[in-house]
């Protein structure tokens, strides 16, 4: 094979790949970043309730009922923010 055949090989499989990719390489629209922040919030809370939820655990053991609040909310956020993901 010579250069020349090389080249147009590797540019048309450039192009096939070009077209294959142009999805993923554009810009989310503003739906989309909506949805992400507000997915991305969610799961900084969800994290921030789950360690409130251990520590009330440890450091106050007679609070069960503080415990399973905590925890429970924490887990219907995690729940809500799984919907978002699919949802959109």
């Amino acid at each position: 094979m010579k250069q020349d055949e090389i080249d147009q090989i590797i540019a048309e499989a450039l192009e096939k790949e070009k077209g294959r990719n142009a999805g993923r390489w554009h810009r989310p629209s503003r739906r989309r970043q909506w949805v992400t922040q507000v997915r991305t919030v969610l799961n900084i809370v969800f994290m921030l309730g789950f360690v409130a939820a251990i520590l009330i655990y440890f450091l106050l053991p007679e609070q069960r009922g503080l415990y399973f609040g905590v925890g429970l909310t924490a887990l219907l956020l995690k729940i809500a923010e799984f919907v978002l993901r699919f949802m959109f």
